[in-house]
């Protein structure tokens, strides 16, 4: 199993070094030294956890949890104010700004090791829950909630840093006819072997495929070139193909096909999740209509509003 990461935040050298002592056998460990690095790399790295001092200059710890606890993107990872015995803190502050609890300097390591343990296991069986909840039951792939949420947090990631995105919408060409012919058990199995094969087709950590309802599915690309999503299009497409489920009553072929609408954009301000989809959803409707079984670009959406 992978270590779950923990972002270490807090101005003097020297307490670094004792929490990279501390925690760094049993996780990752980030660091930074002061609050808008701290907000940088959280964002980048989406750490399991974050340990942050409260008495750092310019921008103190609760001005950064603050910040953190407005970011869709990261209120969820939990925060551990670290604090020395000698300084006056108002603790109801930070637990109200959504800090989960307080560690005292001098450091004990025992009580930093398990308090951490603690809030890491407790996290996981929330992820745990919350992936119960947004897997689809009949393919085991994410479902249309899991997919919108990773879409919303994907497309605030691009805004953030100006990196591209890149969607397919996939949609199984004739299912209606193929259920309606071979029966909905037959359908079933389509539905999970075409998800398993869309699945398995993409290679990078970060691309994730979920299913957006009945036949369709939509894949989503962090930071893609724009070759590189005709690529992964064109693979998920012969993948599904190359399944040879077998489809009579297909006008496009003896077998079952898709049709894939694709975007490829940097997302601007006037961008959202719910645009760049029915941006795709578009091109996948061009798709159908030239005759399915095919791949079709949407128009550069920067160009477009140019015009």
């Amino acid at each position: 199993m992978a270590k779950q990461t923990v972002l270490v935040v807090d101005d003097i050298p020297h307490n670094i070094h004792l929490m990279n002592a501390i925690l760094n056998e049993e996780y990752r460990l980030l660091f930074a030294t002061n609050g808008p690095d701290a907000l940088k790399i959280a964002g980048d790295y989406l750490p399991d956890l974050i340990l942050l001092d409260v008495m750092m200059p310019d921008m103190n710890g609760f001005e950064v949890c603050r910040l953190i606890k407005q970011d869709d993107l990261l209120k969820d990872i939990p925060i551990i104010f670290v604090t020395a015995l000698n300084e006056v803190v108002n603790e109801s502050e930070g637990l109200k700004l959504g800090a989960i609890d307080y560690i005292r300097k001098p450091y004990n390591p025992d009580i930093i090791r398990l308090r951490v343990r603690n809030h890491i296991e407790l996290k996981r069986a929330r992820d745990e829950l919350f992936q119960l909840s947004n897997v689809d039951r009949l393919t085991g792939i994410p479902n249309r909630r899991a997919i919108d949420a990773a879409m919303e947090k994907e497309v605030k990631r691009a805004l953030r840093m100006n990196r591209s995105i890149g969607l397919l919408m996939i949609d199984i060409d004739h299912f209606k006819d193929y259920n309606d012919h071979y029966g909905h058990v037959a359908g079933d199995l389509c539905l999970t072997r075409i998800a398993e094969a869309l699945q398995g087709t993409l290679l990078r950590p970060g691309d994730s495929v979920g299913r957006y309802g009945g036949e369709e599915f939509l894949c989503i690309l962090p930071e893609v070139q724009l070759d590189g999503i005709l690529f992964v299009a064109e693979k998920l497409r012969k993948a599904v193909e190359d399944l040879a489920i077998m489809h009579a009553y297909s006008p496009v072929s003896d077998r079952i096909t898709v049709s894939i609408g694709a975007l490829w954009t940097i997302p601007g301000k006037e961008d959202d999740a719910t645009s760049l989809i029915e941006a795709a959803d578009k091109a996948l409707y061009q798709s159908k209509e030239s005759g399915r079984n095919r791949i079709t670009l949407a128009p550069d959406r920067k160009s477009e509003e140019r015009k």
